[in-house]
């Protein structure tokens, strides 16, 4: 634990970037590199603040690219010590090469990934072109929906990252500006409770440790790369355990409980949502209202993680609807978005196949209301009456124009 302990109340308002700063503080990371970039700046500020008033043992490096704030993450990692960093779309855009390398050579990095568009054009808002960006990258992948989650998330992501079973880099998302900036009631764990939760950083083939020589990404062609890919996606895919475990963990030491796909009034749901990020809290107060005003039973579904993807959780869950929305918050760049693939994989196979439609909505921040998602839910319950998809395949939800809808169901 770091030497001066900081005296946090019981319940804090904090958003989501001071949520992060908090966990990484509480981790005893030893090297927090960043340069920073809009809306993921205040995770770094905050946590050199607490390093200037002496609550951080750790180090903190101002680095002059995101490029080079994990190549210096990477190297922490490899030389034994726990490392952590925080960035956003362009600056994730650029850092997105030593992504690949970080997993490949298996160091645990924390990434807090503060969700946000990709230019052009310019855009500092929150969607998830950024997060979809790391989806091959070989990380592991959670998502929050709010303050108090980011802050579970990030301090769960440590433990995650190093456990002996997985050694990958994880990345703790939330949406910007949604979450990052929101200050909502936060209930901390104790610095000393969060620091025994986390553990002690477990060094396993570290370049400083002399007695045990080791060498960092050395070429291996096609003779071992295919291999060392196999063992790599196979400690991400079985990653979903470990996690799991962690989540138990969590929830017996804080109450508070999270499962790798979250869902919300699927009890009696004949028609269903899918969705990531801030929108799952939204859904959740437009469904409790249609359902009293309307009667039209609806659930929304969110998966916690993104990366090891829960496809058997997922089609489980979403086998007794009649029909479901994939909402991508993410321009497709010429397909279907890539939340709605996921799931489609997910459902292939299954017994019961829905119909399934694809939502592209709140691009470069803007908004999805209860009224809108009201909308959608009326759609969608016209679409499981009737057992056919009235509309297209893939919408594009609030343009302002001419309504665009791209993929005919049939030729009309």
């Amino acid at each position: 634990m770091n030497s001066k302990e900081m005296n946090l109340k019981g319940v804090e308002v904090w958003d989501g970037n001071m949520a992060n700063s908090q966990a990484f503080r509480q981790a005893d990371v030893d090297v927090v590199a960043a340069y920073p970039i809009t809306p993921s700046t205040a995770t770094v500020e905050n946590y050199a603040m607490f390093h200037a008033n002496g609550y951080v043992d750790g180090e903190v490096m101002m680095t002059e690219s995101e490029h080079a704030a994990m190549s210096a993450c990477i190297g922490a990692g490899a030389a034994g010590g726990r490392v952590a960093t925080a960035t956003s779309s362009q600056g994730l855009a650029l850092m997105i090469e030593t992504l690949y390398q970080a997993s490949g050579m298996r160091i645990p990095v924390v990434l807090c990934l503060v969700n946000r568009a990709l230019a052009a054009p310019l855009n500092v808002n929150g969607d998830h072109s950024d997060l979809y960006l790391t989806r091959d990258a070989g990380w592991v992948s959670i998502d929050a929906f709010s303050p108090q989650e980011a802050y579970d998330m990030t301090l769960m992501s440590f433990k995650i990252s190093e456990h002996p079973a997985v050694r990958l880099p994880v990345i703790s998302n939330q949406d910007g500006f949604m979450t990052s900036h929101t200050a909502q009631n936060v209930i901390p764990l104790k610095d000393e409770v969060a620091s025994k939760f986390v553990g002690d950083y477990l060094q396993v083939n570290a370049l400083l440790n002399f007695d045990k020589p080791v060498t960092h990404g050395v070429q291996t062609e096609q003779d071992w790369h295919f291999e060392h890919k196999a063992k790599q996606h196979a400690a991400l895919m079985g990653s979903k355990k470990v996690i799991e475990d962690t989540f138990a963990e969590f929830k017996e030491l804080t109450g508070r409980e999270y499962k790798v796909v979250e869902t919300y009034g699927m009890e009696d749901a004949d028609i269903a949502i899918v969705c990531l990020g801030s929108t799952f809290e939204t859904a959740k107060l437009a469904i409790d209202q249609i359902k009293k005003e309307e009667g039209i039973n609806v659930g929304v579904v969110a998966p916690r993680l993104f990366r090891p993807f829960p496809l058997e959780e997922l089609s489980a869950t979403l086998q007794n609807v009649k029909a479901i929305a994939c909402m991508d918050r993410s321009a497709p760049g010429g397909t279907v978005g890539a939340l709605y693939n996921e799931v489609s994989g997910a459902l292939i196979n299954s017994q019961n196949r829905p119909l399934v439609t694809n939502l592209i909505y709140g691009l470069g921040g803007r908004d999805m209301t209860i009224a809108g998602l009201k909308d959608i839910f009326r759609t969608l319950n016209k679409d499981a009456q009737d057992g056919k998809i009235n509309g297209k395949i893939q919408t594009l939800i609030g343009v302002r124009g001419p309504a665009l809808s791209f993929y005919d169901v049939e030729e009309k």
